[in-house]
């Protein structure tokens, strides 16, 4: 299986578009939080043809009751809330927003993927047999667009930069 991480998109609809071909590539999306306004989860459900996005709120999103109503009308999107706990491919998945978080969880040893984001900043470590993974910001604010892939299978990220 192969999952599409991002997070931190801010509105940014040009950097979200760009991603879109790796996005549609992948069989499911996990967004880490600050897509920030309604219409944005609409354009990312939109874009993916009706893969899987499972989604956790960052500090930025907004009115969670319109984006909640945005996510249900695309279908395909499933807002977690702060935390997201999922099990893709027999792999123990747990989504959140915040490094400090996400680094205890990961010292939990009860996840095999630990993902998040917040400081905009790509990020990849292994803390026992946990893959903790910041995918980096698509906004762009630090001048770095980025998005990871991973694999479940061989449980290695690959890295794309968006234009």
């Amino acid at each position: 299986m192969r999952l599409a991480i991002l997070s931190d998109s801010h509105d940014n609809v040009w950097k979200l578009d760009s991603a879109m071909p790796q996005l549609a590539q992948a069989d499911v999306i996990l967004h880490c939080g600050d897509v920030c306004s309604p219409f944005t989860i609409l354009r990312l459900a939109q874009g993916v043809q009706g893969k899987p996005i499972h989604l956790v709120w960052g500090n930025n999103d907004g009115d969670k009751p319109l984006l909640l109503a945005r996510a249900a009308q695309a279908g395909n999107v499933t807002v977690h809330g702060d935390l997201a706990e999922l099990t893709l491919d027999g792999l123990k998945v747990a989504v959140n927003h915040y490094p400090n978080i996400a680094r205890a969880l990961a010292e939990s040893g009860h996840y095999d993927l630990v993902c998040y984001g917040h400081d905009h900043t790509a990020h990849e470590e292994r803390v026992g047999r946990t893959l903790l993974l910041n995918p980096g910001e698509v906004m762009g604010l630090n001048g770095r667009s980025t998005l990871a892939l991973f694999v479940t299978r061989s449980q290695k990220v690959a890295w794309v930069d968006l234009a």
